[in-house]
């Protein structure tokens, strides 16, 4: 149940289309909150040649607003999303890295861009289908995971401030996906099976690589193994991250054991992509350094943070065991127990305090 009472309070829901701000409106309204719907487009179908499912989207959350008897507000955030998000996407690709879009999403649009649109409305919280939850005390509002752990979605949110989480609700977030969808159907919500969105919106089914390069020019170059043999030719350093297995178009290596390859490494001054054969070593680093580093809470004990310490690199890892080095430049460096796997620059890693979600940074190398 959400902490607060919201009995009369008007509260803005970020309904997407799916199951999880579907039940999230549903649980709401049943608590007696005055709740409004808001359909967020923030991509164009014919936004170039990128893919979207606003339409079906927007009918399915029209659907449910009309079952649970809400109004739906639609709001174009098209130009927000592509300077706040893509542009940002488009330049970290070209720099080699590999961006997590929906980390930004989160901070420029779903609790920025949305946040200013609710309060405009009169909003006295907003709400979203995130699995994750919130704590209050002492004039601090907590970031917690989610109960289900397969769902568990804080990491997409660590790059909030408490301006953006204070009056935020995530009714979901102390349910498992199946209740979701049972209440979902209980209560005869259109989206009760809807399939689960996944991958990065503004692909969705399409082929990374070719809708990439209508944004991207290939810039080709040499692929090596890690003793420094060329093996092949990459498309460009965009097209690919590390750990990737797939679309190496690598084979008939003389004295090779067989074992599928992966990328280990990017060389970026000399346009080189890395790869090792099966479970290498050089696929795995005990430590890291990140930059940008975000804390959502202001009263975050740094002395003292490395006191059973974990983190993560990728959305559903297991928490692992670490510890952090403040470096004079504001960049981190990170310490883990056990080595990780596929440890990728421009992807953000996490902070954790058991289930206190304590904010991130971008890694570096």
């Amino acid at each position: 149940m959400i902490q607060e009472d919201i009995k009369g309070k008007r509260v803005i829901v970020g309904m997407s289309g799916g199951v999880d701000s579907s039940v999230a409106a549903l649980l709401l309204k049943e608590q007696g909150a005055d709740v409004h719907g808001v359909f967020m487009k923030n991509w164009e179908d014919n936004f170039e040649t990128g893919y979207c499912s606003a339409e079906e989207d927007v009918k399915d959350a029209q659907k449910v607003c009309d079952t649970l008897g809400i109004p739906l507000h639609k709001v174009n955030f098209v130009e927000n999303y592509k300077e706040r998000v893509f542009s940002y996407f488009l330049e970290t690709l070209k720099m080699g890295l590999t961006p997590n879009p929906d980390v930004l999403c989160n901070k420029e649009i779903k609790f920025k861009a949305f946040l200013d649109y609710a309060n405009e409305m009169g909003a006295d919280y907003i709400a979203t289908g995130h699995y994750a939850r919130t704590a209050r005390k002492d004039g601090q509002t907590y970031l917690l995971k989610g109960l289900d752990n397969n769902k568990d979605q804080s990491y997409f949110l660590h790059l909030l401030s408490q301006t953006q989480i204070k009056n935020a609700l995530f009714p979901v977030g102390h349910l498992e996906k199946p209740q979701v969808r049972e209440l979902a159907l209980k209560h005869k919500l259109i989206t009760y099976d809807k399939k689960d969105s996944t991958g990065i919106c503004f692909i969705g089914e399409r082929d990374f690589n070719e809708f990439i390069g209508q944004y991207i020019a290939s810039k080709p170059g040499d692929m090596i193994t890690v003793d420094g043999e060329k093996i092949g030719e990459h498309q460009g350093l965009s097209f690919y991250t590390i750990g990737q297995r797939k679309g190496l178009h690598i084979g008939g290596v003389k004295n090779s054991s067989g074992e599928p390859w992966f990328v280990v490494e990017k060389d970026i001054e000399n346009n080189r992509v890395i790869v090792a054969q099966g479970e290498h070593e050089a696929l795995y680093k005990q430590s890291l350094t990140a930059r940008d580093v975000h804390w959502i809470n202001t009263n975050i004990d740094l002395e003292n943070i490395n006191q059973n310490l974990t983190a993560k690199i990728r959305y559903r890892q297991q928490d692992e065991a670490c510890s952090i080095q403040f470096l004079e430049d504001g960049r981190i460096s990170v310490d883990f127990k056990d080595p990780q796997r596929a440890v990728t620059p421009g992807q953000s890693i996490v902070f954790y305090h058991d289930d206190i979600c304590l904010g991130g940074a971008i890694i570096e190398r």
